[in-house]
Formats: C-alpha cells, structure tokens, sequence
C-alpha cells in the first residue's frame, strides 16, 4: 500500500470484511467517509471556526486521516462542541475541542497556548477558516456590521497568525491556509463588505506567503465557490439584524437590494462541501515549497483562476527581478 494513503492493515483487513458484507460499499463512499486519502498521521492542525461548514467537517476528516486536530470554536460550552468530542470518542479520532474566539485577543492567546502544550510545542497547520458575511448595499452597511465583517475576516486571521507563527519559525516549518472565496477575486453587487474583507485577507495572506519563505512555512488561500454550509443561517441572522436597524430613508433608496436581504439559505446548492478539506489535505501532503499560493475549489464553476493567473503574472513582472524576487518567485513556485 502506497504510503500516500492512510490504510492501515487493520484497516484493509476491517475493510476486506466489509466490502464482503456490502458489496456496494464504494470505493466513492470510502472516500467521502474519510477513509481513503494523505497520510496526515503526525501533523497537528488548528482549525478557526469548527462549530460547523468547512471547519466540522475538516476536523473530522483530517482527524480520519491521522491528524491531531485542535478543532477550536466560540462561545463554550455548546452543543457542536459536545457532538464533536462525542465522535471523536466514538470514533476513536485525536480531536481537541478548545474555545477560541478570533475577535479576542485573550481567548486566542489562550486557546493557542492550549494547543501548544498538547501539541508538545509545535502546531503543523494552521487553517483560519472562520468567518461570517453579511449582505446589503455599502451605505446600508452600519458601522456595527463593517467592524464586525472586519473583525472577523481580516482582523481575526491576523490574531491568529500572530498568536502561531512563533512557534512555527522556531521549528522551520509550518503551513497557514485562509479560507478565503470567489468573491476574494470579484464582485457581486449587495454583498456587504464580504469582497472587501475577502480581498483583504487575500492580501494579508498573500503577502505573509512571501515574507515567510525564508522560514520555511507555506501558506495556500483557498478559493471556495458557493456550497451549502451553515454559513447562509449565520449571514440572513446577521444580515436581518443590520436590516431592522437601517432607516426608512435607506431602505427607500435601494428597495430591490433591501428586499433580499437575510433571504437566502444557500439550500438551492447542489455542490459538496467536502470538496474544501479534501483540498487541503491534498496540499498538506505536498512537498514543501511545491504547495500552491491559491486553489480555487468548486467542480464546475472557478471565475476567479482567471484573476488569479493575471494577478500572478503581474506581481511577478512586478518584483520578480527586485530584491523580493525570490521570494516572491518562491511563493509562486517559479523558482
């Protein structure tokens, strides 16, 4: 068995067993299950925002695939942090529920020293992963919803960085994905600042990746298109409260916008969300310094690797004969 997939002979053998009773056992529903893909036995990994959509479902399967995983969450003790703690058990996976909340400054100095400590000092992965959206025209967005978005998405990526990275150059390796989106790349009208703080933390990231190459430490945005998480209940709640507070005025003047409001629940997407933490488990295995700066993830639909390509190949006409050539080449693996 090829050392690129986490199979044990335990496992075949469980798995030999199986197949015998359930013929129609898939070699597809094995690998949605967990069961086939990288060997992450070893690695250690920190997920922002686990409670459900990418993060739940990256912690369970990185942990499937031998990971240690610190599957970190807000606002403990809830319920999504007993059912994670519940299957962990059940299933026998190295997860640690530990709160962190990424708009506190104390909570994730805190949650990150707890990994620390049970991570015997050293955090493999880093994957910020939580964020929120908040939908509606520019002027309708309050100053309440813009430090929120921002906060989150930008601001919260930026603690946690901080609060990893030390340990990370003290070992001379590392990985820091950002989950990231489309709309990272391009525009839709009455999206709130969720293009603004995705272009943002695509920046912050992009630019980490460069001033990180001399540590050894990859970094990868991941380019999600729509797929049917809880973050659509999560936006309409966010995005009715900021509605209630817009005034008459505002409401007037952008009716269609206002109207729509808090109304999409994202259940019209067909897609699989397990497309995102197979992704990234694929670049964990990749050799160091070969991993990709961006990876758009949607079967069908990628509008954005487009942007992506053109952005590439200015910022390499930019610096890529300057000082910052070699990083900058290194992290676009033109090197």
């Amino acid at each position: 068995m090829s050392k690129g997939f986490a199979l044990t002979r335990r496992q075949l053998m469980a798995g030999t067993a199986a197949v015998a009773a359930t013929a129609s056992f898939s070699k597809a529903q094995a690998q949605a299950s967990g069961l086939i893909g990288p060997d992450l036995t070893g690695k250690s990994v920190l997920i922002t925002g686990s409670s459900s959509g990418f993060g739940r479902l990256g912690a369970e399967h990185y942990a499937r695939l031998g990971a240690k995983v610190f599957a970190t969450m807000r606002n403990l003790p809830r319920p999504e942090a007993d059912e994670l703690r519940e299957l962990a058990e059940r299933e026998n996976l190295d997860i640690h529920v530990l709160e962190i909340d990424v708009l506190s400054d104390d909570l994730v100095e805190r949650g990150v020293n707890e990994a620390l400590v049970l991570a015997d000092g050293k955090i493999d992965v880093l994957i910020n992963n939580a964020g929120i959206g908040i939908t509606g025209p520019i002027e309708a967005q309050d100053m309440i919803a813009t430090k929120l978005a921002f906060d989150t998405n930008v601001f919260g990526a930026q603690r946690m960085v901080r609060a990893v990275l030390p340990s990370m150059r003290a070992a001379g390796s590392g990985q820091i994905f950002a989950i990231s989106s489309q709309l990272g790349r391009l525009i839709v009208p009455s999206a709130g600042h969720y293009s603004a703080t995705k272009f943002a933390l695509e920046a912050l990231t992009e630019q980490l990746a460069y001033e990180l190459v001399p540590h050894n430490i990859d970094v990868t945005i991941i380019q999600p298109g729509g797929y049917p998480t809880k973050v659509w209940v999560n936006r309409n709640r966010y995005t009715r409260n900021l509605r209630e507070r817009l005034t008459d005025e505002l409401k007037a003047g952008y009716p269609q916008l206002v109207a729509a409001m808090g109304e999409e629940d994202g259940s019209s997407r067909r897609t699989d969300s397990m497309d995102i933490p197979r992704a990234i488990a694929e670049i964990m295995v990749m050799p160091a310094g070969k991993r990709p700066l961006r990876k758009a993830v949607h079967p069908t639909f990628r509008p954005q690797e487009a942007v992506n390509a053109a952005c590439d190949k200015a910022q390499l006409a930019f610096l890529g004969n300057s000082g910052y050539g070699p990083w900058v080449k290194a992290a676009h693996n033109k090197i």
